[in-house]
């Protein structure tokens, strides 16, 4: 399939009036911290993304202030994401899509888990280093985990980031987070539950990775057990702008992959079909490359295909699709390409080799970063089933992407609320949830 046709059958292009406050330059040019605003944007404000920092259009800037000249053209065609069996909805445009509050009063939360337990708790990850139990609507008032003291949080993409359940937690107690330590440096370490199930042994950490960050931003910070029983650890580029680090396309570097390893024994070890392995120019523990900042992935648990948002630089978003049948090394073109377009515009560039996204989004109204979000495969809405969603952290927009029955990718936009999307999570049973991290609000994803 052509780029052209990808564009027309795949991209949601929104004209761009401008870029918007929350997808400048300035703190990135400069690798440098920024802070969360305390208050909802105003049309003078916006808030600054948990994983897009703050790029500030600047003086400084003189590209921010230049106008862009029309895209030369690719010089080679990019590969299209590989054929699969992603189910099928007839027309993801005709969604009708709704939020429920189920739980308030959380502080910065970022994300959402459920242990598969058949305990039917939701565990909300707090940015500041906090897990709090959500159950029957009600936030637990003693936290899951508290690791505050370890985690630094000060900088807007940093903190307390991820976590995922072992899939045999039920019997085993482990799960596993991913944080910033007090230095700003990437830990990703396994905890065990403690002789009360709604309470985590904060003594029990074990170490299964330590990255070193140039920067504040680009954290990634996500993780999720594929279908395979491995643990897949979502990594950026270190931050800065640009690329500054030259990590993208560097594969003897963890930074800017997404990266698959065993944990059955601590600290790791490498699954033997990765797709490097014995590579001398790629490190092991990498499954793909080329991305930037991949702010929420999911596996679809009908199907196993994975759902990769990358958070772009300052012009598009991108959603990435991987096959279950894919045996990894997939290419995402970071920096080479931002979502479907040659980085920086202004210029040709070679996307031989490189894997389009099968959805992306402009900035222009409001959208500054994309949160991936999770496959419906619950049983309430049975219209949504099948349809991935996904939303913006500045926006507060919804979409969905599906195939339809002819096989081409469907993206539309089906909501738009105050909210600060930071992420997604599904409970024991498929329903999907959305956390609000300005408003402290935890949401169910609803069919009208």
């Amino acid at each position: 399939m052509s780029r052209k046709i990808l564009v027309l059958a795949f991209t949601l292009i929104i004209v761009a009036t401008g870029i918007a406050a929350c997808s400048g330059r300035s703190s990135e040019a400069t690798g440098e911290e920024a802070v969360l605003p305390a208050a909802p944007p105003t049309a003078e404000t916006a808030p600054i993304s948990p994983t897009a920092e703050a790029e500030q259009a600047s003086p400084a800037d003189p590209a921010a202030e230049a106008p862009q000249e029309a895209a030369p053209p690719l010089t080679q065609p990019a590969t299209d994401a590989p054929e699969q069996a992603a189910s099928p909805v007839a027309d993801v445009s005709t969604l009708n899509i709704g939020l429920e509050p189920v739980a308030q009063g959380l502080q910065s939360p970022v994300g959402i888990a459920s242990a598969g337990d058949g305990s039917g708790r939701l565990f909300v990850v707090e940015k500041a280093g906090t897990i709090r139990i959500v159950q029957d609507g009600a936030v637990l008032p003693a936290p899951f985990l508290d690791i505050t003291g370890r985690v630094r949080s000060s900088g807007s993409e940093q903190g307390l980031l991820g976590l995922a359940f072992h899939p045999d937690f039920a019997q085993n107690g482990f799960f596993f987070v991913n944080y910033s330590d007090r230095q700003g440096n990437t830990v990703v370490a396994r905890f065990s539950v403690s002789s009360d199930p709604n309470r985590a042994d904060p003594a029990s950490e074990a170490r299964v990775l330590w990255v070193e960050q140039p920067a504040g931003n680009h954290n990634g910070g996500h993780l999720a057990f594929g279908p395979d029983g491995y643990l897949y650890i979502g990594l950026g580029d270190g931050g800065g702008g640009g690329d500054t680090y030259g990590h993208g396309q560097n594969t003897r570097t963890l930074l800017g992959a997404m990266l698959r390893v065993d944990v059955g024994e601590l600290p790791y070890t490498i699954p033997p079909d990765n797709p490097f392995v014995g590579n001398p120019d790629v490190l092991d523990e990498i499954w793909a490359y080329g991305l930037r900042n991949p702010w929420r992935y999911a596996f679809d648990r009908e199907t196993g295909d994975l759902y990769i948002a990358d958070v772009g630089q300052n012009a598009y978003e991108e959603v990435s699709f991987q096959p279950a049948n894919s045996a990894g090394g997939e290419n995402y073109g970071w920096p080479i390409m931002e979502g479907l377009h040659c980085y920086p515009e202004t210029q040709s560039c070679d996307s031989t080799g490189l894997v389009l996204p099968v959805a992306e989004y402009a900035h222009g109204a409001g959208e500054c970063s994309v949160t991936g979000g999770n496959v419906y495969r619950g049983q309430v809405f049975p219209a949504l089933r099948g349809a991935y969603f996904y939303g913006d952290y500045c926006s507060g927009r919804m979409w969905g992407l599906a195939r339809g029955p002819d096989g081409a990718w469907q993206s539309a936009a089906l909501l738009q609320q105050p909210v600060a999307i930071a992420g997604f999570g599904e409970d024991d049973a498929g329903e999907v949830y959305v956390a609000d991290m300005r408003n402290g609000v935890i949401y169910r994803l609803v069919a009208r």
